[in-house]
């Protein structure tokens, strides 16, 4: 799994279909802290790697909502080894603030001989150096809610009350076919597997741009936490998932729909700012052996489509309902340049 370590060194089972481990650290930081982890600004360090889809998701919802500076980011380097994800990016090759080279150093303080995945993102309590959780799909949802108070005025409402039963179906479906499709089409140890994968794959695209095709968001008219979801796995879907995993029907580009509605969201202000293309890239064909061997990277694809018009605002909606963009990307969370569409757009 591309967002997890794998403790054998490969990531195809012979014979097999891809099965991800969805066994993650349940603990949630809450208002109420009654897991034992209050929300409080400046306690936590959310850990993440840009080139991880799962961790893009907490990145954009923490700028979306302005949590910038109430919950610090560590971003972890875009390759890891066979035993976790490395501060490589950082002086030294250690985190300043936790003070450690490797992810799982967090994991083992709080769970000694921890066996699972040492996945991103990853949300550690400073004082003690323990990670806290890895459950990406509630972090992000526990951002939008119990997090609430220490949102940015202004901040958008990503997880409707009245909306979150749908928000959760499409959500749903879009993780089992999509999110988690592309990968049992990459890592599909059989014919049948990877076939099954495929059909299922661009089935659920397809639902998806008709969907898309007389409405602006997935759910409700302004952006919530299903869009946030889908953006993650499109952006990465010409650089890496239509040739690295084999999804190769189409090209992102030539869906109309979709790609107009994945440029959208791209160039709005969240979304596209905090992808790093050069990151995404080499962590796929580098860490991916087995499927990768060469480890050679792909100089492609051309990037500068991403800040073309998308025509997406004839449709209506609201992108952040009653509320307002987020401001400026802070000095310390900014993505390389060089890493970025617009240094290929010149």
């Amino acid at each position: 799994m591309t967002d997890e370590v794998s403790t054998a060194g490969a990531y195809v089972t012979a014979g097999a279909e891809f099965t991800r481990d969805d066994r993650y650290i349940a603990t949630r930081i809450t208002a109420d802290g009654r897991d034992g982890y209050p929300v409080e600004a400046g306690r936590y360090r959310l850990v993440v790697s840009r080139a991880c889809p799962w961790a893009s998701r907490a990145v954009i919802v923490r700028r979306l909502l302005g949590l910038e500076d109430a919950l610090p980011m560590a971003v972890a380097g875009p390759t890891h080894d066979r035993r976790s994800w490395t501060f490589d990016l950082d002086p030294g090759g250690v985190d300043p603030v936790l003070g450690i080279p490797r992810l799982q150093d967090a994991y083992f303080a709080r769970f000694p001989g921890y066996s699972r995945g040492i996945t991103v993102p990853a949300i550690v309590d400073v004082a003690t150096g323990e990670v806290v959780t890895n459950d990406y799909a509630q972090m992000t949802l526990d951002l939008e809610t119990e997090w609430a108070a220490l949102h940015r005025p202004g901040a958008p409402d990503l997880y409707p009350e009245h909306l979150r039963p749908e928000i959760d179906a499409v959500a749903r479906d879009v993780f089992r076919d999509v999110n988690n499709g592309v990968y049992r089409c990459g890592f599909a140890g059989s014919q049948d597997a990877y076939d099954s994968a495929y059909r299922r794959l661009f089935t659920r695209l397809d639902w998806l741009s008709e969907r898309l095709a007389g409405q602006r968001y997935l759910v409700g008219d302004t952006i919530t936490e299903a869009d946030v979801r889908l953006f993650t796995t499109l952006a990465r879907f010409d650089a890496v998932y239509h040739g690295h995993f084999k999804c190769n029907r189409d090209k992102l580009t030539e869906m109309p729909v979709l790609w107009a509605y994945a440029r959208d969201l791209f160039q709005t202000p969240g979304f596209g700012d905090t992808v790093d293309f050069d990151h995404i890239k080499r962590h796929y064909y580098v860490v991916h052996e087995d499927i990768n061997p060469t480890r050679i990277v792909p100089q492609g694809p051309d990037l500068r489509g991403w800040l073309t018009p998308h025509g997406r605002e004839a449709l209506g909606g609201r992108p952040f309902g009653d509320g307002s963009p987020p401001g400026p990307v802070p000095e310390q969370d900014r993505v390389p340049v060089e890493h970025t569409a617009a240094a290929m757009a010149g």
